[in-house]
């Protein structure tokens, strides 16, 4: 198993470099200024990286090069970019606050978020383009990929969280249904469009699917109690807004100690399902699925 350190060096390492082809995304292209810096304030607001990382870090345990793939996870931090912008606004979570600044309509105004969102969202699709790969794996990628953040996926998520907001009781199987669509799509595509632009066969595909699935599951329960149990400051946005908003979550339905017990069971699952694989990319996937359930932001 990977140490905690080597684990968040190489997570971080990455992360940089994704951030480093972000900043090159609208370079040479005629923007409107202020349009061109909402997209960035945004795109270059830090965070873990975790869905492009997971997507350079899956096609590495197939056998391509973070390298080749960089264009498609940078393309995927851009739809998860852009998500973030559009359920800041005051018509979706009304949060003013995004990894320890303000929103990207509280920053800039309305409108221009919700344009900037509009540009991430289909410009990240130019982006994917621009994959160096055969054209059947970008195309199966982008399907792969579409199909998640769409309507199916992330977007449907986000309407059913906002139907149940405030509803008087919804069932564990409901809730799950919706953050499998909201977060779990997303995070899952991620390491999935990695295994089909290095041409993975089925059976490693599948073994990618259950781990990123489990992983979205970790995930969503660990965000879960680091809204109750953590503070703004450290978590970078509004501590305690779910309970605030009236979301259901897991701490909510089933209490904490309940909720770390499935969390650390979903991390084991997502570890388990990477048993065809070994090596340094296989140990690094492993151990960040353990980070993600222990992490304090």
């Amino acid at each position: 198993m990977m140490s905690v350190a080597d684990m968040k060096a190489l997570l971080h390492a990455r992360g940089k470099d994704v951030e480093a082809y972000l900043a090159t995304c609208l370079d040479g292209r005629d923007v409107p200024q202020r349009l061109k810096d909402s997209m960035l304030y945004s795109l270059q607001a830090g965070g873990k990286r975790l869905r492009p990382v997971l997507c350079l870090s899956t096609a590495a345990l197939c056998g391509l090069s973070p390298q080749r793939s960089m264009p498609f996870a940078a393309a995927i931090e851009m739809i998860h970019t852009y998500s973030l912008i559009h359920d800041d606004l005051p018509a979706m979570d009304n949060d003013d606050l995004r990894r320890g600044k303000p929103s990207n309509h509280k920053a800039f105004d309305e409108a221009t978020a919700i344009l900037a969102g509009d540009g991430l969202l289909t410009d990240a699709f130019m982006v994917m383009c621009r994959t160096a790969e055969s054209p059947d794996r970008v195309l199966d990628a982008v399907a792969e990929l579409s199909f998640a953040a769409g309507s199916s996926g992330m977007v449907g998520g986000q309407e059913w969280d906002m139907i149940y907001t405030g509803a008087s009781s919804i069932t564990l199987e409901q809730m799950r249904a919706v953050h499998a669509m909201k977060t779990g799509a997303l995070l899952r595509a991620s390491c999935v469009c990695g295994a089909i632009l290095a041409g993975a066969e089925t059976p490693a595909r599948e073994a990618i699917a259950a781990y990123g699935a489990a992983l979205g599951v970790a995930f969503q329960i660990a965000d879960d109690i680091l809204d109750v149990v953590s503070d703004t400051e450290t978590l970078g946005k509004p501590a305690g807004s779910d309970e605030e908003q009236g979301k259901s979550t897991y701490p909510a339905l089933l209490g904490l100690e309940k909720s770390r017990e499935l969390a650390r069971a979903q991390a084991q699952a997502a570890q388990d399902a990477l048993a065809p694989f070994d090596g340094q990319e296989a140990d690094f996937l492993r151990a960040l699925a353990d980070y993600t359930v222990t992490r304090a932001a």
